[in-house]
């Protein structure tokens, strides 16, 4: 018996060895041509985002396969998200990083780190360097698990410090825990349960931002709340009273208000206002709590309204995450954000410069009745 015990024992410390071998073996999954010191373009601005689907980039075709997933739809192509809209107009003033095929799952990630090694990036995806937002991704993924977001980030902001005194990481996440609770914002703003989901994410993020500051106190920081899902046409038919629209609107605002709480009293902090900026294009309900949307002109022919389908000329795609001009939109509020939180040399988005942009993208598709 004592020599099947040491037999067992021998061959359980053989294959950890084993294990911890081919994990201090099998890289964090950076390409051997992509180095993180190296990344920023001359003169500008490092960039770095943490956050859900919103955040994460639509081109990726590693987490989205195009012959199995087409996010963004058949119009994939010419479809941005916000990153990818600010790439295009000013990459040379705000950098995320190389666009690479990067990361390991999450598993892997977290057994490197227990051994000591950079976890990387997780799960694997295609974007650029220094975006960590990741499809589904909620308040638990910023600081803890498989898909912790903010250590790893700073990890790889620490391979060059001297880089990130200059830089801004964009935080940009809660929806996915905000979402499922809309029937009970809608009966009951002073929910407990309301209560605990705001507490957290504002938790959680408050320990993304002290983790950042501690390790890169120069680094800014802007915190993004969170828009009005009764805002999503797919949800129009739902909360159609002035008592209900009331609650939801109630209890959103609470949560955005812990957001923003935690911006204040720290000049390299701010908060971007997403359900103001919102509104200024697109509108909300009435005050009985009906659908009353404006529609969004830009330049001499195109108008966007707030519907659902691949069509550029809707606001929201057809997975239900924002469309190419919402992105266009919103990109270029963050720039004018940045220069106003903390002064930084960004030349302003025009409306004219993004008409040039959007335009070319959207000519080549058939005009289509709104919402197809």
């Amino acid at each position: 018996m004592k020599r099947s015990a040491r037999l067992a024992a021998g061959a359980l410390a053989l294959v950890v060895a084993a294990g911890a071998l081919t994990l201090g073996l099998w890289s964090d999954g950076m390409p051997n041509d992509i180095s993180p010191s190296g990344a920023a373009a001359s003169g500008a601005i490092p960039l770095a985002v943490l956050g859900d689907s919103n955040s994460h980039a639509y081109q990726d075709h590693a987490w989205f396969p195009a012959d199995t997933i087409e996010r963004g739809g058949p119009l994939r192509s010419r479809t941005f998200q916000w990153t990818e809209v600010l790439a295009r107009l000013r990459g040379q003033q705000l950098d995320p990083g190389p666009w690479v095929r990067w990361g390991r799952p999450g598993v892997v990630a977290l057994a490197r780190e227990w051994m000591g090694l950079r976890g990387g990036r997780a799960p694997r995806k295609e974007d650029y360097l220094y975006n960590f937002a990741n499809s589904g991704a909620a308040c638990k993924n910023l600081m803890g698990g498989r898909f912790r977001q903010a250590p790893r980030l700073v990890a790889l902001m620490n391979e060059d410090p001297e880089r990130w005194t200059r830089g801004v990481v964009v935080i940009r996440i809660g929806l996915n825990n905000w979402a499922g609770l809309m029937d009970l914002q809608a009966s009951d703003p002073a929910a407990p349960q309301l209560r605990e989901v705001t507490s957290y994410c504002a938790g959680e993020i408050g320990s993304a931002v002290a983790l950042i500051r501690r390790a890169h106190p120069s680094t800014r920081i802007l915190l993004a709340g969170i828009g009005n899902e009764a805002d999503d046409p797919a949800n129009f038919e739902r909360w159609q009273s002035a008592a209900e629209i009331r609650n939801i609107r109630t209890a959103l605002d609470g949560f955005n208000a812990a957001i923003r709480r935690l911006a204040e009293g720290d000049p390299r902090v701010a908060y971007f206002d997403d359900l103001a900026w919102f509104r200024s294009h697109w509108g909300s309900r009435d005050a009985n709590g009906k659908p009353d949307y404006r529609t969004v002109e830009l330049g001499p022919t195109l108008r966007v309204t707030n519907t659902i389908g691949d069509d550029p000329r809707n606001a929201v795609l057809a997975d239900r995450h924002p469309g190419l001009v919402w992105n266009a939109l919103w990109a270029q509020a963050l720039v004018a954000r940045l220069r106003e939180a903390f002064d930084l040399p960004l030349t302003p988005i025009s409306d004219e410069e993004l008409v040039r942009f959007v335009e070319p993208l959207v000519a080549a598709v058939p005009v289509r009745v709104p919402g197809s």
